[in-house]
């Protein structure tokens, strides 16, 4: 691959997000330019106190270490809007720091304590989780901060003719008006179901999200092909990501996945459905679903060599996706009620949606 390509992708993208590396792999054949390697070096080498021993064992997993009796305080380090002017609502990049304090793995989430008392029952606000968009070593790949992905909740009110700020997300709010240096209480990190299988870096990854369900996967394309890591080092799978968004200003990280594509064909690969501008096989709107259906064969093909599927975003994604995987599998004679269960009980079934 061309340096110039890289460095045009990277240069586009840096206005939004900073730290995005593709890191250079022998393994697989590319190759950069040395300045890109001294980068990669410099931000994205193995650090041991992230990894553990061997780097596939999950005992470890920290996993509700911090609670509401006893939050840990992070310091908030950015807020940036990552969406064009013309998107549905406002999604923010938010770079939070924790200097090692809350580590986490890729998959989980962290907790937010919005400040303030609840109108419904005058009790402080409960906590909110957020999939962290980021790997375990950070946007800035120290291991001392962890990014979210948050889009601003608003309600119109359509007798109104204008947002009800009665009605808006506290803690989506809170976050994206957010400065730097504001302190967050948090707890977590939460949830083991969206973890990387890495005992089988050779298996392919499908991952499939609407909005900011994307957060996880972010973690997940950066550990795997902007990080000299072990696991980063070991995988030769296909990691497939699927993005459903309504418009082209709506979409999320989008630098960062053609830099990816650029430096890595083989390996990665990404759809999108984008729903008010294209149209499925029947003329209707493009959502996440026909996309999956346009590549059943090829999906169902390579979950029964082992990959493993992911979902995250709204739960309503999850009936139409469900729907189209069950009639494809008819199609083909495939007893669909049996085949999920056989992929829910061998781990390659993934699901967080909120």
């Amino acid at each position: 691959m061309k340096f110039a390509a890289v460095s045009a992708a990277l240069a586009a993208f840096s206005s939004q997000v900073d730290g995005f590396v593709v890191r250079p792999s022998s393994l697989r054949h590319r190759s950069l330019a040395s300045t890109a390697s001294e980068a990669t070096s410099l931000f994205a080498e193995k650090q041991d106190f992230l990894e553990a021993t061997p780097y596939s064992d999950m005992s470890g997993v920290p996993v509700n270490v911090f609670g509401k009796k006893n939050p840990f305080v992070g310091k908030v380090k950015s807020v940036k809007r990552i969406v064009g002017p013309n998107a549905t609502g406002e999604t923010c990049h938010i770079i939070i720091e924790h200097n090692k304090g809350m580590p986490y793995w890729e998959g989980q989430s962290w907790g937010v304590i919005p400040p303030g008392i609840s109108p419904k029952n005058n009790k402080p606000y409960g906590a909110r989780l957020y999939s962290i968009a980021s790997t375990r070593y950070g946007d800035d790949f120290t291991g001392n901060t962890g990014s979210l992905c948050v889009r601003r909740a608003t309600y119109w009110d359509p007798e109104l003719g204008a947002e009800d700020p009665a009605k808006k997300g506290v803690c989506s709010n809170f976050l994206c008006d957010a400065q730097p240096g504001d302190e967050l209480q948090m707890i977590g990190p939460a949830g083991k179901v969206m973890l990387l299988p890495e005992a089988t870096p050779d298996k392919d990854i499908i991952m499939v999200a609407t909005g900011t369900g994307i957060a996880p996967y972010r973690g997940f394309l950066r550990r795997i092909f902007t990080e000299k890591t072990p696991y980063a080092d070991d995988f030769k799978g296909l990691a497939w990501l699927f993005l459903g968004v309504a418009n082209t200003d709506a979409l999320l990280y989008d630098e960062e996945w053609k830099a990816m594509k650029a430096a890595f064909p083989d390996n990665f690969r990404y759809d999108y459905a984008i729903s008010r501008e294209q149209k499925n096989k029947d003329g209707g709107k493009m959502y996440v679903q026909n996309k999956l259906e346009e590549y059943a064969s090829d999906i169902f093909e390579r979950m029964n060599n082992g990959a493993h599927m992911y979902f995250c975003g709204l739960k309503g994604m999850m009936p139409p996706i469900l729907d189209t995987l069950k009639k494809v599998a008819e199609s083909q004679g495939i007893d669909w009620d049996s085949k999920l269960k056989e992929w829910k009980e061998s781990k390659q079934w993934h699901v967080e949606v909120y």
